[in-house]
């Protein structure tokens, strides 16, 4: 009797061992490229091209990221909105937002086996310095912006609260109060003409002034801000992102240290400086671009996307953001880049567009830059209990009642020459690292244990390409 209990015993602890050990393996890595832009923009190439270019090269899953609205407006005031001048582009609301969802819906039925995300690159806010009179006019912010994934319904494009939005036919609720203080100046102007004499006068004064005036309130504009009272800080970008989260839909910063943003445009200049503190000044989104063209310094240890984790640790957000690559990709070459340098690679446990999108909002996922063919490629990223009964992977909480032990695999997709040197980062604090050539395999016993207290591991390769991990969160019980 004693012999089948203790039998029962080590069958139980085998199966935990044995399930605790799979976590990982029930997970499947599916490649994806964000921010893609297809004609609906300024892309190169109709989705459908989109398409078949990610299929020959293995890429199963694509986010279309095309601009919701390119336009720049500058007025004159007080009629600001009647006397104005405006430069538009192709955008989804140019084209149709009903067009743009049916035609990713009919390609998306005509290739069943790949999985195509719509969004949009968006432009909350920008405002101006200078005078178009006097030289110098400047847009400020005008490529400050957001990604937007997963919205699918066309009037959450046409009522996306960004200046020049007047692409629906409602009126903006902040605008109501104006409108009906204006509809009534008509009505009291229309029974003015009923009067004699001067009064009459007035009422076609009235009449036409409430006219000019409602018109130029601009009532279907959806944004509350102009672009003409100087910066208003986080509050355009925290409106739209607030409205995404609203309609189930995710919000990722864009590529927040550009180093091209300020140049001249044409007649004016822009500037955009860079944004690493937009991470800070903002809640509620769901990421930021980790990988994208240029060298940053937000993903650094101590830097500004661990100091936004740390808050999540000490319960002072109610989420953490997660790093993903953004391609900023138009057409194949420009810039020395094509399709699939910039990877986001998601781990489900089916290759659905409903576990993709999982996956994104859960951080299940990382951020990869190659040479294509040529990509790094991690096989495994995990935290675990000393006798690895509990396990997690990158977007996982993990409860451990001891030291945390991490495993790290790196290998290739096809063979790349050079070193690499990876780092292991934990709650901002550079505790591990390891230089060598792909494949590598790395195992590190954490002595750090603190019950009662939340950090996160994450980890980072650079040298023949680049990979950023998603955090493990690991909270210490006794």
């Amino acid at each position: 009797m004693i012999s089948l209990f203790k039998c029962l015993i080590l069958c139980v602890v085998f199966w935990l061992v044995c399930a605790s050990t799979s976590i990982a393996s029930d997970y499947q890595p599916v490649p994806g490229v964000v921010d893609l832009r297809s004609t609906f923009s300024d892309g190169a190439y109709d989705i459908n091209s989109l398409v078949r270019l990610a299929r020959s090269k293995g890429i199963q899953v694509l986010f279309i990221n095309d601009h919701d609205l390119m336009a720049m407006e500058y007025g004159i005031w007080p009629l600001r909105n009647l006397i104005r001048k405006r430069e538009e582009r192709n955008s989804i609301l140019k084209m149709g937002a009903d067009k743009y969802i049916r035609e990713i819906e009919r390609v998306s039925q005509a290739n069943p086996d790949m999985i195509i995300i719509p969004g949009s690159e968006t432009t909350p806010f920008y405002h101006w310095t200078g005078s178009p009179f006097q030289g110098k006019l400047t847009a400020h912010n005008h490529e400050k912006r957001i990604l937007i994934i997963g919205l699918e319904n066309p009037s959450d494009y046409e009522n996306l609260p960004i200046l020049h939005n007047h692409h629906s036919v409602r009126i903006s609720r902040d605008n109501l109060p104006g409108v009906f203080f204006l509809a009534a100046a008509f009505l009291a102007g229309l029974v003015m003409l009923w009067w004699k004499g001067p009064f009459r006068i007035a009422g076609v004064v009235v009449m036409v002034l409430s006219v000019v005036l409602m018109a130029n309130s601009n009532p279907f504009n959806k944004s509350p801000f102009d672009p003409y009272h100087g910066d208003r800080g986080s509050a355009p970008y925290q409106l739209l992102i607030d409205y995404v989260a609203a309609r189930g839909g995710m919000t990722f910063w864009n590529y927040p240290e550009t180093k091209s943003g300020v140049r001249q445009l044409g007649p004016i200049m822009v500037s955009t400086r860079p944004y690493p503190e937009a991470l800070l000044e903002s809640r509620g989104y769901t990421g930021f671009a980790s990988l994208y063209g240029e060298n940053i310094t937000v993903t650094e240890p101590n830097g500004v996307w661990d100091m936004v984790l740390k808050e999540y640790c000490r319960g002072l957000r109610e989420r953490p953001p997660w790093g993903i690559a953004t391609a900023d990709f138009h057409r194949e070459g420009e810039s020395g880049e094509i399709l699939g340098n910039y990877q986001t690679v998601f781990y489900v446990k089916e290759k659905k567009k409903a576990e993709i999108l999982k996956a994104m909002r859960d951080g299940r996922m990382y951020a990869v830059q190659g040479r294509f063919p040529q990509v790094p490629v991690m096989d495994e990223f995990s935290v675990s209990s000393a006798d690895m009964t509990v396990k997690g992977i990158s977007g996982e909480d993990v409860s451990l009642t001891g030291h945390p032990k991490i495993k790290i695999m790196l290998s290739s997709s096809k063979p790349l020459a050079g070193q690499v040197k990876v780092r292991l980062i934990r709650s901002g604090s550079l505790v591990h690292s390891v230089e060598g050539t792909l494949p590598l395999q790395i195992e590190y016993d954490d002595a750090y244990f603190k019950p009662g207290e939340k950090i996160y591991y994450r980890m980072d390769m650079r040298g023949a390409g680049i990979i950023v991990s998603n955090p493990i969160f690991v909270n210490f019980v006794k």
